[in-house]
């Protein structure tokens, strides 16, 4: 019998960078490597594969959020197309970065709160 785990506790846990688990130790080594068990209660975090999902997300919330930015700074500041698109080739760099970690983090609790481990090949 598996137990019953909470997906938006664990996932806002994930995004804040703790242990879906129990919220002390932290999930991530550098900037995206999931670390393999937690330190505080020793969860084996390194076997939930978020693969591709965090990013398909990320870009995803990043493009959504550039759609009004893209249209009400054309038509508030006119500028020049190459400072527009310099501007917004900036803006979707650090977007995209700000918020892969919380996404991948969140997405990480997700699988965790839904024992989705990997399973092999």
């Amino acid at each position: 019998m598996t137990e019953v785990r909470n997906v938006k506790t664990a996932a806002r846990l994930g995004a804040m960078n703790r242990c879906p688990k129990c919220g002390k130790g932290r999930m991530f080594d550098g900037y995206l490597q999931v670390v393999s068990k937690c330190d505080s209660c020793g969860e084996p975090l390194g076997e939930y594969p978020a693969a591709d999902g965090p990013a398909f997300f990320t870009i995803t919330i990043v493009m959504l959020l550039l759609i009004p930015i893209i249209g009400f700074g054309w038509v508030l500041f006119r500028p020049d197309p190459v400072t527009l698109s310099l501007v917004i080739g900036v803006l979707i760099t650090v977007l995209t970065l700000a918020l892969l970690r919380y996404v991948k983090g969140a997405f990480v609790g997700y699988l965790w709160a839904n024992h989705e481990k990997d399973r092999g090949a």
